[in-house]
């Protein structure tokens, strides 16, 4: 089973082993990493007013569309892209992964980067959001770091597959205006407490590394107008995921490192938190490996496999279940 974190020049496989725990708070802050950090704190402030501006219909629209928009990170974002663990008609592979970028977590080529350069130096000094630098690292202040982002993921040279389609480009160069445009309507139309109520996922990956000013005022009015107690839940689901998920849990699976599967996420991560077995098995298509491990995004590409429209589905071997077991 391919992996297709280690397949286009992404430096040298080998785990660099690290030498100092960076600063966290005192140290130079960019323009970039102080836009993101009023982001999340305006995320949370958001949460206090919600009671204040709270309808049932609001909730019930943020609930379907952090669903929809959760799921497509994982199934679009994760699973598609970045592993290449099924493969989808164009068609269908756009759309997917145009909703997922309503789920603030940026634009693909950023995020598939970010997450192969994961996989690639998990628990190394080259690990974007390495739990070796501690759980608040992992959690969330690697986020607000773009310079140790810079070192770390560098030109972004591990994703040529994306770089070279038209889609993907565009996508990553107009995000800015396509978030702007889809919360300014949703502003127009259910005023305030669609946006406080609204259940979106993260803004943190918006402002790209290479974010000239421009992105930063586009992002600075969109933080001000939307998210709230959704916006704080989606944040931290998606957090947990590096920092939970590599700390707590169990481990089925003998990958050498700090992945765990954490089961009482299962259900909230659409089947993200069986991490151990996802580094067990980078390019499976489905996480949950037993019955009783729910995983929502791999009864979605099952669903699609079934149609005949997700091909290429890959599944872990019995060969390579035995090579990855703890010794009995």
């Amino acid at each position: 089973m391919g992996d297709t974190n280690k397949e286009d020049g992404s430096g040298s496989s080998q785990k660099m082993v690290r030498k100092e725990k960076r600063a966290y708070i005192f140290r130079k802050w960019t323009r970039v990493d102080l836009a993101r950090a009023s982001a999340v704190g305006a995320v949370h402030f958001l949460c206090i007013l919600a009671p204040f501006t709270y309808k049932w219909e609001a909730l019930l629209f943020g609930v379907i569309l952090a669903f929809v928009t959760n799921l497509s990170i994982t199934f679009s974002y994760h699973r598609n892209l970045t592993h290449r663990s099924f493969k989808l008609p164009k068609w269908l592979e756009y759309p997917f992964a145009y909703s997922a970028l309503f789920a603030l977590q940026g634009h693909p080529i950023d995020w598939v980067s970010t997450h192969r350069f994961h996989h690639q130096f998990t628990d190394s000094d080259r690990d974007p959001h390495s739990p070796m630098e501690g759980f608040w690292f992992s959690h969330v202040l690697w986020i607000f770091d773009t310079s140790y982002l810079r070192e770390k993921c560098g030109g972004r040279n591990n994703v040529m597959d994306l770089k070279q389609q038209w889609f993907y480009r565009f996508l990553r160069n107009t995000t800015g205006l396509h978030i702007l445009t889809f919360w300014s309507l949703v502003y127009f139309w259910g005023g305030l407490p669609y946006l406080t109520c609204g259940v979106v996922t993260s803004l943190f990956n918006l402002c790209s590394i290479h974010c000239c000013y421009s992105d930063i005022i586009i992002i600075s009015y969109m933080f001000l107008a939307t998210q709230g107690v959704g916006g704080a839940i989606g944040y931290h689901g998606t957090w947990l995921i590096n920092s939970a998920c590599h700390i707590w849990g169990s481990q089925a699976w003998n990958t050498k490192d700090t992945s765990r599967n954490v089961w009482w996420l299962g259900l909230f991560t659409m089947g993200e938190s069986w991490h151990n077995n996802h580094h067990a098995f980078e390019a499976s298509a489905r996480h949950g490996l037993e019955w009783y491990q729910v995983d929502i995004t791999w009864y979605l590409i099952r669903f699609f496999q079934a149609l005949g429209l997700a091909t290429d589905v890959k599944l872990p071997t019995e060969a390579q279940k035995r090579k990855m077991a703890f010794p009995r």
